[in-house]
C-alpha cells in the first residue's frame, strides 16, 4: 500500500513550547513525566513543526503515560499516513484523558479516512457539543455531511466556519496593528498573511488587511 504523506495546516502546527509551560501543564493535569521526558516532548514539538514526522514518532516512543506526548505522536503518525498506528495511539491517549479534545478530533479524522463514517460522525457531534465554534470540527462535520449526500447541511456548517474565520481574521488584524505600532513589522506581516488566508474572498476586511500590508512593506523597504 502506498504511504500517504499529509502536511498539517499551519493553524495545527505546534510551535516551540517553553519547558516551564509544559511543567505547569503537567502539574495541572496530574501526569507522570520526568524532566528528561519533558525535554524530549519539547524537542519532538520542534520536529513536528518542521514536518519531521518520523523523527517525532521515534523520539516519543515509550512515553505512554503522558497524554500530550501520545497526542503529538498520533498526529505525526496521521500525517505520515500510518492511520492504524495513529488510531491506536489516539485511543490510548483518550483512555488516559477522556476530555482530550485534540485526541478526539484526530481520532474522528482518522476514522473518516479509514472509512468509518459513522464513528467519525459520532465523535464530531460530541466535539461540536463541547465547542460549537471550533472551525476544525465544523469543517470535518461539513465534509462528513457532504459525503452522506447532505449538501445543504454541509453548506450551513461551512457558513458557520466562514463567519468564525472572519472573526479570527479581525483578531489577527488587530494584533498586526499592535505589532506595527510597536515597531515589529515582520511580526505584523506574519499576522496579516494568516488573516488573508482566512479571507479568500473580497470583503472590506480583506481590503483593510491588504492596505496595512502594503503600508508596512513600503515602510520596510
Amino acid at each position: 500500500m502506498k504511504t500517504i504523506i499529509r502536511q498539517p495546516p499551519d493553524c495545527l502546527r505546534i510551535t516551540t513550547v517553553p519547558l516551564f509551560c509544559v511543567t505547569i501543564f503537567l502539574c495541572l493535569g496530574s501526569c507522570a513525566a520526568g524532566e528528561e521526558d519533558l525535554q524530549r516532548y519539547a524537542r519532538a514539538g520542534d520536529m513536528y513543526a518542521q514536518g519531521r514526522f518520523a523523527e517525532t514518532i521515534g523520539l516519543l516512543e515509550g512515553m505512554n503515560t503522558f497524554p500530550p506526548a501520545l497526542v503529538l505522536k498520533a498526529k505525526a503518525e496521521y500525517f505520515s499516513g500510518e492511520l492504524e498506528k495513529a488510531e491506536k495511539t489516539c485511543r490510548q491517549a483518550i483512555r488516559q484523558r477522556h476530555s482530550s479534545y485534540e485526541a478526539r478530533l484526530y481520532l474522528a479524522r482518522i476514522l473518516r479516512d479509514r472509512g468509518d463514517q459513522s464513528g467519525a460522525g459520532k465523535i464530531t457531534e460530541s466535539l461540536l457539543a463541547d465547542n460549537p465554534q471550533d472551525i476544525r470540527a465544523l469543517r470535518l462535520a461539513s465534509n462528513l455531511a457532504l459525503e452522506r449526500g447532505k449538501a445543504g447541511e454541509a453548506a450551513a456548517l461551512l457558513d458557520q466556519a466562514a463567519e468564525l474565520s472572519a472573526e479570527s481574521a479581525f483578531v489577527l488584524l488587530d494584533r498586526a496593528r499592535l505589532h506595527w505600532t510597536a515597531g515589529r513589522g515582520p511580526e505584523a506581516l506574519e499576522d496579516l498573511t494568516r488573516a488573508k488566508a482566512m479571507l479568500p474572498w473580497e470583503t472590506p476586511l480583506s481590503r483593510s488587511v491588504e492596505y496595512l500590508e502594503t503600508s508596512i512593506k513600503e515602510s520596510l523597504q
